[in-house]
């Protein structure tokens, strides 16, 4: 390690680097098992003839809301092959939420991943949302390809050392 860097800077530093700054993946097998949820949101816009296309069940690749669930579940459950160093955990739950909005005009998406575990489900709730997003751009680019998938963040997460994150 850097003689330079103060205790701030080392508590700092990326836990996915080894001393000589390669990746790694990190081990937890020491950490406690702890109950653990996140759940992440995100956004499509799109235009108003679209969102209608998505309520009135128009589109013709089909419920586009419904495929976006089981999208979203999926990408939870195998976040860990598509993010490099994400451990492959049990997920006891995913939920899917999405809210359909007039003034956007849009979709919002939320994810909700739990699991009992040595490591957290912020990845795998952000890879639902993100994956959920990508389906109904997908399923509805061919009505509206300027659609914008937008402002996917991490909104709540608990458990572990850390404890409660809540955006502000």
């Amino acid at each position: 390690m850097d003689e330079t860097c103060d205790s701030a800077c080392a508590a700092s530093r990326l836990s996915h680097l080894d001393d000589s700054g390669r990746p790694r993946m990190v081990d937890v097998g020491d950490k406690d098992e702890t109950k653990r949820t996140a759940v992440a949101r995100g956004s499509v816009y799109m235009r108003r003839e679209t969102l209608n296309l998505i309520r009135s069940g128009g589109v013709a690749k089909g419920d586009v809301l419904s495929v976006a669930q089981t999208a979203g579940i999926m990408a939870a459950k195998g976040t860990y092959c598509a993010i490099p160093m994400c451990h492959n955990i049990f997920l006891s739950g995913v939920s899917m939420r999405f809210e359909d909005d007039d003034e956007g005009p849009a979709i919002h998406i939320e994810a909700e991943v739990s699991s009992t575990g040595k490591t957290g489900v912020e990845m795998e709730a952000l890879h639902a949302v993100s994956i959920a997003a990508l389906t109904v751009y997908d399923m509805c680019k061919a009505a509206d390809r300027a659609m914008r998938i937008t402002d996917i963040r991490l909104h709540r997460k608990e458990g572990g050392k850390s404890g409660i994150y809540e955006e502000g």
